[in-house]
């Protein structure tokens, strides 16, 4: 059973540690677990409010989108949307396609998935210059697993180097994805986001 398959299924208590093994019994002298970055990215993601559909083929990111859609009766509604490949792909769902912050949702991609702590990097290449407290609360954000990274850092080398002759300005991080933790000392000074992630397998 693949990582992603077992986080989209309930286990039992017996599975619990394996699950979570850095909150497994240890000695105090062993060495600390580090899991693999899928594996911390779809904890942290998780345990930040995100919510996550793992899809193996864009027909799957078809079905997943169109059940977002379902689920939050956003059908002939507005979607904030900059990319037009993004306006292309999902251009069968009765969208009206706009740049309002008024939207029901936007819908985006990212540049990249950071392991540590959860968060999703965006920079203008999908945002242009609109902070995101100017955006719709809602996201639905496209991404691939060939985006996950373990650090911002990583990220932000990675950005530098895909776009040596104009490297993007606006880079931020979205990373708090549940409205009731708006008022959290912890999130204080953030745009928390209701986020949707769908994760297209490309490796």
């Amino acid at each position: 059973m693949s990582l992603f398959s077992r986080f989209l299924n309930p286990k039992s208590k017996s599975d619990k540690n394996q699950d979570n093994p850095e909150k497994a019994d240890r000695g105090k002298y062993m060495p600390e677990v580090k899991l693999p970055t899928d594996e911390r990215f779809m904890l942290n993601f998780r345990n930040n409010g995100g919510k996550f559909l793992y899809c193996e083929s864009n027909e799957e990111v078809l079905e997943a989108f169109d059940n977002i859609l379902l689920e939050n009766d956003w059908y002939e509604k507005e979607c904030f949307c900059f990319d037009q490949a993004l306006r292309d792909k999902f251009n069968n769902f009765n969208l009206e396609f706009n740049r309002s912050s008024q939207a029901a949702f936007f819908l985006s991609t990212c540049e990249y998935l950071v392991a540590n702590d959860g968060s999703i990097l965006i920079s203008s290449n999908q945002i242009k210059e609109s902070k995101l407290h100017d955006l719709p609360a809602n996201f639905v954000v496209l991404a691939s697993t060939s985006q996950l990274i373990d650090t911002i850092g990583e990220g932000l080398r990675g950005i530098k180097f895909r776009n040596k002759q104009h490297i993007p300005s606006n880079i931020t991080t979205i990373k708090n994805f549940e409205t009731q933790k708006e008022g959290d000392f912890m999130s204080y000074g953030s745009s928390t986001k209701n986020l949707y992630l769908l994760l297209l397998e490309d490796l």
